[in-house]
This record gives C-alpha cells, structure tokens and sequence, in this order.
C-alpha cells in the first residue's frame, strides 16, 4: 500500500467519525426538542389519613380513645413514648400543583380526649372537588332501556326460601384425622 493511500485511507476514516459525532449533536438537540414537549404521566400520590373538616367537628372533649378511633380512623402515628397522641398525617402530591399536607394531632389523658390540634381542613366536599379537578369531564350515557328492550331481558332466578333449606350440623368434623 503506498502512502498516498494510507493517507487517502486515514483522511476517510477521520472525516467518517466527524460525520458520526456531528450527527450524535443533532440528534442530542432533536431529542432534546421532543423530550421537552412530551412529558411523563406522574400518578397523584395520596398518602395518611384524610381527616374532613365534618370529622373534626365531631369529636368532642372527653371522649373515649375508641370513639376518636371510630371517628377518625386508626391513626397513622402513634408512638410507645407518647401514648397519649395520636397523629393523623395527610399529604396529597400531584404533577402541576404544589403538594399539600395537613395535619391533626390529638391528646388524650388517661382514656379520654383532651384537646386536638388540627390545621386548616377542607370539608369532604372540597376534598372530592380538588381530586377530580385534574379530570377532565365526560359527558355519561343515559342508560335507560325502553319497554320493549325490558320485556326482552331474562327473568331473574327463583328467590328460594332459607327455612326451606336443610338446617346446618351443629358441629363439624375435624378437618384433619385425629392423630393415633
């Protein structure tokens, strides 16, 4: 191989990987582009305890640990070194919206509450407007069936009697053999 076409060879290969990393740039910039306009489908993240502006109105002072619970659920933290609060955490993250936490923390001394510190909580109503604000709304069918598509429909099974039925044994056998 003479020089002339080692250098031709040489010139080749070095104008072939400058085309290649000029065109690694342009598709950087063109990705680039695209990876702008389309963005990622995050989840809305719900997360804790909801606790409604209602719920918190209905506890009242001097209540039993068992009727805060049955108000307000099980609460999110409670801790073996404050048996005496309980912490109701709320936080609710959506992609476009600053993220929102609320908080409600009650006290009780021995068994009964004492007093409840709460931040500004949305009525259940506002809870339920600000989980389907990111919707958008669809118009729902009317599902209604004329006479005749009602007269077409199969009738329904035959309702049987429970008194009519063999009444249950009064004790089961064991489920397994008796050892020996």
């Amino acid at each position: 191989m003479s020089d002339l076409q080692r250098l031709f060879a040489r010139l080749s290969f070095l104008l072939a990987v400058s085309a290649g990393l000029a065109a690694c740039g342009s598709l950087n910039s063109a990705s680039g582009r695209i990876a702008s306009v389309v963005t990622p489908y995050k989840i809305d993240i719900v997360q804790g305890n909801f606790v409604s502006k209602e719920q918190a109105a209905a506890l009242q002072l001097g209540m039993s640990r068992i009727d805060v619970r049955n108000i307000l659920g099980t609460p999110l933290l409670t801790s073996i070194f404050h048996v005496d609060r309980w912490d109701y955490v709320f936080t609710f993250k959506r992609q476009g919206i600053e993220s929102q936490a609320r908080k409600v923390t009650v006290f009780f001394k021995g068994e009964v509450l004492e007093r409840v510190e709460a931040d500004e909580l949305p009525t259940e109503a506002e809870f339920v407007a600000l989980l389907d604000s990111g919707r958008k709304a669809v118009k729902v069918p009317v599902l209604e069936l004329s006479e005749e598509a009602l007269k077409q429909l199969p009738t329904p099974a035959k309702v049987v009697d429970v008194k009519s039925l063999a009444p249950l044994p009064a004790s089961y056998p064991p489920l397994e053999p008796a050892s020996r």
